[in-house]
């Protein structure tokens, strides 16, 4: 070699060595993005944090404006851009921006599996996100699946303004961080499908427990008259189907039994029976019990509360007092029934369930549609398959069974051997008319049970008659509370509040006006 090809030589040399030197940097900055990955992936973080520093980590590392990583919905219908990390963004590319999977570039890489390289200086595509995109500058870029033992989970999408960013070993390098993803989204969706049924079943298991320590000691339905077996027919006859049941009755007549015996005769036995009051639970916590909502929906919501629709999932919910159903919730109670699906309050995701309704009131269902307190098509959703539950006055030839029944489990509870019923008190209790029913009857000889001494039940008649007294007195009392509203509304031409309305010359306060109006059965507009 001659001496003037020396200096040549050296010169090639360092411009191989200073050619080499940045794609060593790029392929050490690439490894320790795979390993900062590994870290970050096995992290705690929140899910929406955890995507937000990959998408940074990607985006540094790759030299591109924007990274975004895109999850479906529950329906499976849009794309949902869960994490985005572009710091100079103009305001028009955002989180939570959605792109229909049908007809869209990154639906089609979410279907299909396959990368997809983009070059927007020189394609016009339709989709909207391009539309969002070019406005933010954007010229070339590529969308990954993210993928996991043969299943798409979402879809990584990278954006450059510089023209023709992304080449084939970039895009090679991507697809293993984005398999790294994958499989980090994988974990987190499992886990959290886990923590919700763990969460599930923590919940049905505190509910039965309940349930046990409550009402499920009832041996079964007591009564051999022919009004009872009319309703036992009929439970016969509906319970293997999926027909919407609506208990009808007086309260105390043994509607939840017949809800129970239902559930017991149908092909969900052996799923949960899962029962919620409607009157019990105050108006602002009924949407909430029924549905269920996520921490944070609303103050005091400290935790996500799983709803009794849900936990019915499979088996029967039973709506004892629906007539004490808000007007406001009854919408969504119908759309449950009618689409099997609603949202937790405080989450738009819908959920499916599959639940057999038995439903129950004590009130005339008709006259509130009339009145505008009752949604005409929830009552015929409910009103499928009715029965009326025989109040205790129509079934006198129970009240003894009732009775031996009764005496026998309270004598057991409180360890007490009674043998023996008088002849003049059972005649007193079955003649009785009993207007609170069975559960009046129940309480009446639980008392009885405990005043008992020997082995004959020691049941206090005398009590029966005082309690009539009573009641006629409080008749009296209501009548008369009655005329003085009924008067002062005519005075007032029906008005109720106001400085001249019947509440403020009556001189007490309008929503007690209001709630006496409505115990007492009084519509202003009637009276006149």
């Amino acid at each position: 070699m001659s001496s003037s090809s020396i200096p040549l030589v050296h010169s090639l040399n360092r411009h191989e060595s200073s050619t080499a030197k940045p794609e060593l940097q790029r392929e050490s900055d690439r490894l320790k993005l795979l390993l900062d990955m590994t870290t970050t992936l096995v992290s705690t973080l929140e899910c929406r944090e955890l995507l937000r520093r990959v998408s940074a980590s990607i985006r540094q590392v790759m030299h591109c404006d924007i990274v975004g990583v895109w999850l479906p919905d529950a329906e499976r219908v849009h794309l949902r851009q869960l994490a985005m990390d572009f710091p100079e963004s103009k305001g028009f590319a955002k989180e939570d921006a959605l792109q229909p999977i049908e007809g869209s570039v990154i639906g089609a890489v979410f279907k299909a599996g396959k990368p997809v390289v983009l070059d927007l200086s020189r394609e016009r595509f339709a989709s909207p996100v391009s539309a969002e995109v070019r406005a933010e500058g954007i010229e070339s870029g590529c969308a990954l699946p993210l993928i996991s033992r043969g299943r798409t989970f979402g879809v990584l999408t990278l954006g450059s303004r510089i023209e023709n960013s992304m080449r084939p070993e970039d895009v090679d390098f991507l697809l293993r961080a984005a398999g790294q993803l994958a499989i980090a989204i994988e974990n987190r969706l499992a886990y959290r499908e886990l923590a919700e049924l763990k969460d599930q079943l923590a919940q049905e298991k505190l509910y039965l427990e309940d349930e046990i320590r409550g009402e499920l000691d009832f041996e079964g339905i007591v009564g051999q008259s022919s009004a009872l077996r009319y309703v036992l027919d009929l439970v016969e006859t509906v319970a293997p189907s999926d027909s919407t049941v609506l208990l009808l009755g007086e309260t105390g007549t043994g509607k939840e039994l017949i809800a129970r015996a239902i559930h017991d005769r149908s092909h969900r036995k052996q799923r949960t029976f899962i029962k919620l009051n409607c009157a019990a639970i105050p108006t602002g916590l009924l949407e909430s019990e029924l549905f269920g909502h996520e921490r944070g929906a609303f103050t005091g919501a400290i935790a996500q509360k799983i709803g009794r629709l849900e936990l019915a999932d499979q088996g029967t919910l039973f709506l004892d007092e629906v007539g004490d159903i808000p007007i406001e919730i009854q919408p969504k109670l119908l759309r449950a029934l009618q689409e099997r699906e609603f949202e937790r309050l405080g989450n738009n995701r819908t959920k499916q369930v599959d639940v057999r309704l038995v439903a129950a009131t004590n009130r005339d269902l008709e006259k509130m549609m009339e009145d505008r307190e009752f949604r005409s098509d929830l009552y015929y959703r409910l009103n499928v398959f009715p029965i009326r539950i025989p109040p205790l006055r129509e079934r006198p030839g129970d009240i003894p069974l009732l009775v031996r029944y009764f005496t026998q489990k309270y004598g057991r509870r409180m360890q007490k051997q009674i043998e023996s019923i008088p002849a003049n008190a059972m005649k007193e209790l079955s003649g009785w008319h009993w207007p609170g029913n069975i559960r009046e009857l129940e309480n009446f000889i639980e008392r009885s049970v405990i005043l008992t001494r020997g082995t004959a039940l020691q049941a206090p008649i005398a009590e029966l008659h005082h309690n009539v007294r009573h009641a006629q007195v409080a008749g009296t009392r209501d009548a008369n509370e009655r005329d003085e509203i009924v008067r002062f509304l005519k005075m007032t031409n029906g008005r109720v509040a106001g400085p001249n309305g019947a509440a403020a010359r009556m001189n007490i306060n309008r929503s007690t006006m209001v709630s006496r109006m409505k115990r007492l059965g009084i519509d202003p507009q009637r009276v006149l």
